[in-house]
Parts: structure tokens; C-alpha cells; sequence
């Protein structure tokens, strides 16, 4: 039987930009993708979770460049003191950001992350987050990535199935990975964890990979 993850109180909805997710440049099976992402976040404002839209600034003449429609942010965002825009120009979504703030004014200290890309800002704000003394759900149908493009005398293309999967598994045995987003449960961060963080804070404290994915077990 799939043990279910406790609830967290917080969703990052990573880059989820009309650039990446509409029109013939969305990554494959975009409308899979905005379903799953659009489900956990209507379940995390239904419970009071905080709800926290990155979107990056991309380069000069990118798709995501401020100001163009592919910079847009392609889902609706209820702005409230339980949902906020926090905008990056790196992968990493604490880089130099208010996330962090965010997430401590809240009293956070369990989050789910979802969106694009599996294998770049998916990967480096679940990776920060770790590192921070955050316990980390990352729910496998709700984060996506392109295809790898075919390199001469290294490797086919690689399917970006593939892609998300490795990039799950790049993150380690403290990363939560669940197979399906309606598992991902939400509550409000309670009046007893808006307090100053534990002095162990900075300490990673390892999980078990979910036997769904035949992931081998801490200890």
C-alpha cells in the first residue's frame, strides 16, 4: 500500500509561463502539465496554503523576456496575503529573491514544487529548498521538461520523460517524489510553526524514496 505524504503548507508553481506551456513552443503534453499544476494549486487556496508563482526574466530576445507574452505567467494568480509573484532572473528560485522571506513569514517549512523545467529551475529551487531545512514533495506528473536534442557521438535524443525522471533522481533521498499530484495534501502553516526556525535548521534530514518508484531506502 502507497503511503500517503503528510500535508505541506506551501506550493511552488515554478515558471509556469505561456512561453514554456501554450503555442507550438510548449513543452510536450503542456495541457497534462497545466492540469495537474492548476488542481494543486486550487486544493493548496481551498486549504490556506501559501501559494507562490516564480517567474523568470529571461534574457534579452528569449521567449521569456519581461514584458513579452511569453513572459506571462499562463495561469491565473489570485494576489492576497496567501498568494504571491516572486520573480527570478536565475534557476534557483531563492537566488537573490524574496522567496525565502515569503516562506518564513508564513511559517513554511514543508513545500510541494511543480512546473518547468524538470531539469533546471525545478531541479535548483527543489535543490535550495533541501538545503534550507525544507521537507521537499515533488509530485512526478506535475513538473515537465523539453527533449534533449540528439549530440553526435554521445547520445540519441533523449524523450523529456526521461529528462524529469533523472532529474528527480539527481535530487537524492531527501527529496519526497510521488507519482501523481492528487496525492500532494495541503494545510494552513499553524500558529505553533510561526515561530523562529530550530538551530538544526540548516541540517538536511534524509526521506525515504517512495517504493512506487523501486528508489532504495535510507539505513
Amino acid at each position: 500500500m502507497t503511503t500517503l505524504p503528510a500535508p505541506v503548507t506551501a506550493l511552488l508553481v515554478v515558471d509556469v509561463q505561456s512561453a514554456f506551456v501554450a503555442g507550438d513552443a510548449a513543452v510536450p503534453d503542456a495541457p497534462r502539465l497545466l492540469d495537474r499544476v492548476t488542481d494543486l494549486i486550487g486544493r493548496a487556496r481551498e486549504a490556506g496554503a501559501l501559494v507562490v508563482h516564480l517567474q523568470n526574466d529571461g534574457p534579452a530576445g528569449q521567449p521569456d523576456e519581461p514584458g513579452t507574452p511569453g513572459w506571462e505567467l499562463h495561469l491565473p494568480v489570485r494576489t492576497g496575503p496567501a498568494e504571491t509573484v516572486v520573480r527570478k532572473s536565475e534557476d534557483d528560485g531563492f537566488d537573490e529573491t524574496s522567496l525565502e522571506a515569503e516562506l518564513r513569514a508564513a511559517g513554511v517549512r514543508a513545500l510541494a514544487v511543480c512546473g518547468v523545467m524538470s531539469e533546471m529551475c525545478v531541479l535548483a529551487t527543489a535543490r535550495r529548498a533541501l538545503e534550507l531545512g525544507y521537507r521537499v514533495v515533488l509530485p512526478h506528473d506535475a513538473h515537465a521538461t523539453y527533449d534533449i536534442p540528439a549530440a553526435p557521438d554521445i547520445s540519441d535524443v533523449v524523450p523529456a520523460a526521461m529528462a524529469s525522471r533523472v532529474a528527480e533522481w539527481a535530487l537524492g533521498d531527501e527529496v519526497e517524489i510521488v507519482a501523481r499530484a492528487v496525492t500532494v495534501s495541503f494545510a494552513t502553516a499553524s500558529a505553533t510553526t510561526r515561530t523562529a526556525w530550530p538551530a538544526d535548521r540548516w541540517c538536511r534530514h534524509p526521506v525515504r524514496r517512495s517504493a512506487q518508484y523501486g528508489m532504495p531506502e535510507n539505513g
